[in-house]
């Protein structure tokens, strides 16, 4: 997928969630860049279990529902307007979904998205860096198999290169 078009998708869906801020958009850009090289696959290679541009696991998004949106209605209606009639579909193909999902995920830690105006103008990979950090915390955790530096060159690959 046109990683620019992602961008401008992503950040149309976290503007409806009222979720937007460009570090926001940024760690779903370096997630999709380096879980699914920006959507070219939507199926965990290797047959495992994870699907979509973001490779969220079935497991991973009913726990999101049953351990935190259960308990916060209103945030799970910024979810639940995203769904098909052919909801067991939506992490395969519906990428508003998909990308709803995947911000509500890292919504529910209460670590802050790393921001650009932390980090010196002219050093973007100490941006990039500490976002890659934050995907492998809480996204890839200490029990999978991508690295920072795999998720710092999927992005400047697949995302900032293009």
């Amino acid at each position: 997928m046109d990683p620019s078009q992602l961008s401008f998708l992503t950040t149309k869906v976290l503007k409806n969630i009222d979720l937007y801020s460009p570090e926001g958009v940024d760690l779903l850009m370096l997630t999709a860049a380096q879980e699914s090289h920006c959507g070219k696959y939507i199926y965990q290679l290797g047959r495992g279990p994870a699907l979509g541009i973001f490779q969220m696991e079935p497991l991973t998004l009913e726990d999101l529902h049953q351990n935190y949106l259960y308990f916060r209605r209103e945030t799970a209606t910024r979810l639940e307007q995203f769904k098909t009639p052919f909801h067991q579909l939506d992490l395969e193909g519906n990428i508003p979904y998909q990308i709803a999902a995947a911000r509500l995920y890292y919504y529910r830690f209460p670590a802050i998205i790393p921001c650009r105006e932390w980090f010196k103008a002219d050093n973007d990979f100490l941006y990039v860096s500490a976002l890659a950090k934050y995907w492998k915390k809480y996204w890839n955790t200490y029990e999978g198999a991508g690295t920072v530096n795999e998720a710092i060159n999927s992005y400047n690959l697949f995302v900032r290169n293009k």
